[in-house]
C-alpha cells in the first residue's frame, strides 16, 4: 500500500499547524519547512478547508490554522478523505478493471478487509497523538524556532 502524495502533504500541514496551534500560518512558510510544492499544498489547504480542519484567512496578515482543536481531528478520517478516490487495485475500479480473474477472485474480499483495517487503526489516531511531546517534530516546525534539536527544552531568551 501507497499513500498518495496528496495525503502526505495534508498530514505535512496538519503537524505544522499543530505545532504552530493559536498561530496563523502561511503556505508559503510550510512548503518550505515541509519540501512540498506550493502548488500541490493549495490544493491539499484547499480540501482540508473544505473538510473543515483548517480555517483560511485572507488579507495581508492571513494564513491558515486547526479550525478544531487537535484532539478532534481523527487520522484516518483525513486518510478516508485524501484516498477515497484512489482505488487500492485495479478490480476495486469498476470503470477500468479489465482483469479476467474479477468473477472468481477471492483475494478483493481479503484486501478490502485489510484495506478497513488499515483506516480502523488510523481512526484511533489524533493529530495530538503525532504531535505532542515530539521534540523533533517541535524542532523542524516550530515557527519560533525556540526549542533545541531533540530535546523540546525551550531555550533562554
Amino acid at each position: 500500500m501507497r499513500l498518495t502524495t496528496r495525503t502526505n502533504l495534508a498530514t505535512r500541514v496538519l503537524m505544522f499547524c499543530a505545532v504552530n496551534d493559536g498561530e496563523t500560518v502561511r503556505t508559503s512558510e510550510i512548503a518550505a519547512r515541509c519540501n512540498a510544492s506550493l502548488n500541490h499544498l493549495l490544493q491539499v489547504v484547499n480540501l482540508l478547508q473544505t473538510h473543515g480542519f483548517v480555517e483560511t484567512i485572507r488579507g495581508r496578515s492571513g494564513g491558515l490554522r486547526l479550525a478544531r482543536p487537535m484532539e478532534r481531528i481523527s487520522i484516518g478520517e483525513v486518510f478516508r478523505i485524501f484516498e477515497a478516490g484512489v482505488p487500492f487495485a485495479e478490480c476495486f475500479d469498476a470503470d477500468r478493471n479489465s482483469c479476467p480473474l474479477s468473477e472468481a477472485c477471492r483475494l478483493k474480499t481479503f484486501i478490502a478487509r485489510a484495506v478497513e483495517a488499515f483506516y480502523q487503526v488510523l481512526d484511533t489516531v489524533t493529530l495530538a497523538d503525532l504531535v505532542r511531546g515530539n521534540c523533533g517534530l517541535e524542532y523542524l516546525l516550530d515557527l519560533a524556532r525556540a526549542f533545541e534539536p531533540g530535546c523540546g527544552r525551550r531555550l533562554s531568551a
